[in-house]
């Protein structure tokens, strides 16, 4: 029997980062020491706590800069780590974009490079091509985040307006080897996804990214437009001879994560049901399937038999619609994915949820997501709280605020994307 829902969906949000710890990870995937220089370099929101792992277990000479968010910085020896804003980028941001590149320059065929890549380096790392600007990169940014547009499609529009994105930081190492070591937030883990890839190159074109802006209806600045037109858009493609000979490998995932959830709960006596670990699609829409789910389980006992652990991972999206008052409201997925799903199982008893981003921070706020259950909304109402209003304007931090069910763990240093926890009892 479960004494306390939300301790229980705690241990398991902590089951599933442990499995994600850098020092754990790191290791076991190092290559070999090179003849000449070892370089490392890394970016996203657990940038700095892989660096930290890696001076744990390097026993040779080695130097380094990595950048990460604001407050997610941790001590390293040797490793110079830089802070810069996310999600929004900034001019930090493009000076660490800078100090990697010229970290990079005149390396050799004796030398390595070692990449720590983790989520959230696509707005840290901001490097904006040709003749355009950091308000040309911070515009593509927001358009991107209020689109409703899937990660990869994101990526394939940012990696197109960047001088270090799509496999172009690689590029600048060669003939250096470059060896990527990748904690995956990306439903399916493809590493060219994650923080838009600049180690590791994919095959979307420039032509395409224009089509995603055209698709989703981004409102992109003229000079932006103009320069996707131009063949120096292009970004180099994975059978580029300058890729030949560098390594990538995916140390930490969704799915690894979600298997050692699963498995902290069949060890407190609760069966564990994997949905999947690359769900996508807009957060209120999942969250509503979610909580149908849920009902279905709670009342007729099916598809899954009761006590059970229903989990899932990936990355929904959330499209900013217009602030009914005029002020637009806070929360990022993983709560707006609550909110849904606390209507969908308002007055239910026995269900209780959690969902949240790994890395410790869901959007800009300084939650990693909330707890609800089948008494979540009728708390709300009684706190004055209209909870269809606050999600229909994007607003699901002030909801959950009201009632003191934001989930707040602080940053994690790792990222392996969404975990949603639903526990039906």
């Amino acid at each position: 029997m479960i004494a306390s829902p939300k301790a229980f969906l705690t241990s398991i949000f902590e089951a599933a980062v442990a499995a994600a710890d850098p020092l754990r990870t790191i290791e076991r995937h190092l290559p070999a020491k090179p003849v000449g220089r070892t370089i490392v370099v890394g970016f996203g929101k657990g940038a700095a706590q892989m660096a930290q792992a890696f001076e744990t277990v390097w026993d040779g000479d080695y130097e380094g800069v990595v950048v990460t968010r604001y407050g997610y910085a941790a001590p390293c020896k040797r490793i110079e780590v830089l802070e810069a804003s996310h999600p929004v980028p900034d001019a930090n941001g493009l000076a660490a974009g800078k100090r990697l590149a010229a970290l990079l320059s005149d390396l050799t065929a004796d030398d390595l490079v070692l990449a720590l890549v983790c989520g959230g380096g696509s707005a840290l790392l901001p490097a904006p091509a040709g003749d355009l600007t950091l308000a040309h990169e911070i515009a593509v940014n927001e358009a991107l985040l209020a689109s409703g547009a899937p990660i990869s499609a994101m990526n394939a529009v940012r990696k197109h307006v960047s001088t270090i994105k799509g496999g172009r930081l690689a590029a600048m190492a060669h003939p250096a080897k470059v060896v990527s070591l990748v904690v995956s937030d990306i439903p399916g883990d493809n590493p060219a996804l994650v923080a838009s890839g600049p180690t590791v190159p994919d095959a979307t074109t420039r032509e395409d990214a224009l089509k995603i802006v055209e698709t989703y209806g981004m409102q992109l600045p003229a000079a932006v437009m103009a320069h996707l037109a131009t063949p120096e858009a292009a970004a180099p493609l994975p059978d580029d001879e300058r890729f030949a000979g560098n390594e990538v490998h995916v140390i930490a995932s969704a799915a690894v994560s979600l298997e050692a959830a699963a498995a902290a709960a069949k060890e407190q006596g609760v069966e564990a049901v994997i949905l999947s670990d690359a769900i996508e699609g807009e957060a209120r829409e999942v969250g509503g399937v979610h909580a149908a789910l849920a009902r279905e389980v709670a009342t007729r006992n099916r598809p899954f038999k009761k006590p059970v652990l229903i989990l899932s991972g990936g990355e929904t999206t959330v499209t900013l619609r217009a602030p009914l008052d005029g002020i637009r409201g806070k929360g990022g997925r993983n709560s707006e994915f609550l909110l849904a799903f606390a209507l969908g199982v308002d007055g239910f008893e026995g269900i209780d949820a959690l969902a949240a981003d790994t890395d410790g921070i869901d959007g800009s706020e300084d939650n990693a997501g909330a707890f609800c259950d089948g008494s979540t909304i009728a708390r709300m109402r009684s706190a004055g709280v209209d909870a269809k209003a606050m999600l229909q304007g994007n607003n699901a931090w002030t909801a959950f605020n009201a009632v003191g069910d934001l989930f707040v763990p602080g940053p994690t240093g790792t990222n392996v994307n969404d975990l949603r926890a639903i526990l039906v009892r």
